[in-house]
């Protein structure tokens, strides 16, 4: 394990280099590329440098254990035993961050939230998951930015877009992708009786402009009069925007600003992240290796986690994960679901890497 902690430590060096050219600096993809990659390289050689340390202090514990009498022996063996355990617990945080790594780590995503079965209850239910994020977002010190939003009668939101940016924002969202079970009395529910609802949650890495070229002839622009809530000058002006592909059909809509172009770039943003996860699958499909070392992200028809409001329970059936707080995750306390989604992912991969 030295030997490969060795060669990255070389690219490590060759990266920093690297990040000193003007050529470099002058590329923003490239500069990205590499920034991520030293970020990553120096957590790792890092941690291969307290692992060796722990390591030879180990070896020095065990020949002075050899030589040691009486009383002293005593205190070699307790320290010999927690050297044990430290060597064990940085050797395998070491194995966990020589993983290949996810390519879209260090990225922003935009999160797609929308209303599914049950009407007004699931569009109720997909603004409380929006609040959901939106809190654990202020908790991991993200920055989350709303792109476009659709409003109900009721207070609810049959959709939502947003984007958030952070520290390993990639590596804990992604596994928030899938379809959202509520069992809970709705608000329009006279009798008492509990309802079952859902809402669909979709996460796409935010891919760099230059990543992802879109030729301005395969797009039809329209521009119309926005609709809903929003404001006088909102609703007066030809300020909303839709943005059709032609060649694969996707369309983006987007009302929320005053501005034209302010609604056109934020368009294009969340057009861009899509098509990325369109070019994604099909290299994926392609390839017939959908990352085996992660946990499911499923399918939007897959049902990953229920939220049982009467007993404040919520599952995540993909790793049978129960907890009796439902009040507090809705209120932002993600992270003891989060962690077990990561922890499991990364035991999944250190299987596939033997």
């Amino acid at each position: 394990m030295w030997e490969r902690v060795e060669r990255l430590r070389q690219e490590l060096r060759d990266v920093e280099i690297r990040l000193g050219d003007p050529a470099v600096q002058a590329d923003a993809s490239q500069l990205a590329d590499l920034g991520r990659r030293f970020k990553q390289l120096e957590e790792i050689v890092a941690a291969g440098l307290r692992w060796r340390a722990a390591t030879e202090d180990l070896q020095v514990a065990n020949e002075m254990l050899r030589d040691a009498q009486g009383a002293e022996r005593e205190e070699m063996r307790a320290e010999v035993a927690a050297l044990e355990a430290l060597v064990a617990e940085s050797q395998e945080q070491l194995r966990v961050l020589m993983l290949p790594p996810d390519p879209n780590d260090g990225r922003n995503v935009i999160v797609e939230i929308r209303g599914a079965a049950g009407g007004d209850e699931a569009n109720l239910f997909a603004r409380d998951l929006l609040l959901m994020y939106e809190s654990f977002a202020k908790r991991m010190s993200w920055r989350m930015e709303l792109l476009s939003s659709s409003p109900t009668g009721l207070g609810g939101l049959s959709e939502v877009t947003a984007l958030l940016a952070g520290d390993s924002v990639w590596t804990r969202m992604k596994h928030e992708a899938g379809t959202h079970r509520v069992q809970r009395v709705p608000v329009t529910e006279s009798q008492g009786r509990v309802h079952t609802s859902s809402a669909t949650v979709m996460v796409l890495p935010e891919p760099e402009e230059v990543e992802v070229h879109i030729d301005d002839n395969d797009l039809r622009v329209d521009t119309y009069r926005a609709s809903g809530h929003g404001g006088q000058s909102v609703n007066t002006m030809d300020s909303a925007v839709r943005i059709v592909h032609e060649p694969t059909g996707l369309v983006v809509t987007m009302q929320d600003e005053k501005s034209q172009l302010k609604n056109k770039n934020k368009a294009m943003r969340v057009l861009r992240a899509r098509l990325g996860q369109l070019e994604q699958e099909r290299a994926d499909a392609e390839a017939s290796n959908l990352r085996r070392g992660q946990v499911s992200m499923g399918d939007r028809s897959e049902k990953i986690r229920t939220y049982n409001f009467k007993e404040n329970r919520l599952t995540d059936h993909r790793i049978g994960l129960t907890v009796h707080k439902l009040d507090r995750v809705l209120a932002g306390e993600l992270d003891d679901i989060s962690d077990a989604l990561v922890a499991e992912e990364r035991q999944l991969q250190l299987q596939d890497d033997g």
